[in-house]
């Protein structure tokens, strides 16, 4: 199994919202994606993160049986979709992937 983690700092605001609201509209489009990915085996995302190191707004970790599930995850259109309003409200991004 490979799990997924992506961490994200919001710009203070972005899209004519601020980041808290940004960060609800991130993890209900997140949300959304194992009903139209059937390969997401486990998907969770946190917002208003504790005391992060580095710093992080949203948080968003996920699971797939194989390598190639995330890497067809990745290039996935709905999955895409929901890349592209992030990258609008994003200041900063880091990701870890690594096998069970």
């Amino acid at each position: 199994m490979i799990r997924h983690i992506v961490m994200w700092t919001l710009k203070d605001s972005a899209e004519g919202a601020g980041k808290a609201s940004n960060a609800r509209r991130m993890k209900e489009l997140l949300e959304a994606l194992p009903a139209r990915i059937p390969f997401v085996r486990e998907l969770s995302v946190g917002i208003d993160v504790f005391a992060a190191t580095p710093p992080c707004d949203v948080v968003l970790s996920t699971s797939f049986d194989t390598r190639a599930d995330l890497d067809a995850y990745q290039v996935n259109p709905d999955h895409l979709a929901v890349v592209a309003f992030i990258k609008k409200v994003v200041a900063n991004r880091n990701v870890l992937d690594y096998e069970l």
